[in-house]
């Protein structure tokens, strides 16, 4: 059996809609999958980059294919009133579910389905509230361990190289994004192009210009 880390936050639409669609990328192969909860604006700030909804023209494409996305694989989708929201209430309540802080796939599921179907404020106090009970979280949100647990998925992800949400690590490999399921299914599928060094080799690559990077304000 082959062991999955899921790396997600709850803010990233890509992040739902690669967990819906990842049962079928995973279809017929023997696996689990643990699903770890991570600050993505903490991957953004160590990596020095905006994120997709702090760049004005971006934002409005990546929710133009998200929806298009959606109804293309027949995910339910409606954008959240307010995007992005801080999303910690949602990724600290993940984690609480769990003693080990690694929720179980119903519990993400639930979560992602508050946030992106309905159209409704993904951190509306009431709403939080009623999810709140309705997943009964094993561990206090507010606990230090729950905030610690969540910390340490996010060092964690940065450790092996994860940047972005969301991300998929199998031995070591990191396969990031939506896009990334069919090259995932390929690699536990023993695909050919992974017994070649091309892997490595993308690694090699020469960098012919480098820019500085731009303070942000």
């Amino acid at each position: 059996m082959t062991s999955i880390v899921c790396y997600l936050d709850f803010i990233s639409p890509y992040a739902y809609l690669a967990f819906e669609r990842l049962p079928e990328a995973l279809r017929g192969i023997s696996h689990s999958v643990r699903y770890k909860p991570l600050l993505f604006a903490s991957l953004l700030k160590h990596h020095g980059q905006l994120g997709p909804a702090e760049i004005p023209a971006k934002r409005d494409w990546t929710y133009r294919q998200v929806m298009w996305t959606a109804q293309q694989q027949k995910t339910p989708l409606q954008m959240p009133l307010s995007h992005p929201f801080n999303p910690l209430s949602l990724l600290r309540l993940a984690v609480a579910c769990d003693d080990a802080g690694t929720p179980n796939r119903y519990v993400c599921e639930t979560i992602f389905r508050h946030v992106w179907t309905g159209g409704e404020e993904a951190t509306d106090t009431a709403r939080l509230a009623a999810l709140r009970a309705q997943l009964a979280p094993v561990q206090d949100i507010a606990s230090e361990r729950v905030k610690e647990q969540l910390k340490a998925h996010t060092a964690e992800a940065l450790a092996l190289g994860v940047f972005g949400v969301p991300a998929f690590v199998v031995d070591g490999k990191v396969f990031w994004g939506l896009d990334s399921l069919p090259m995932l299914r390929d690699y536990l599928l023993a695909g050919s192009w992974f017994g070649s060094s091309a892997w490595d080799d993308a690694s090699v690559v020469k960098v012919g210009v480098a820019r500085t990077p731009v303070a942000r304000e």
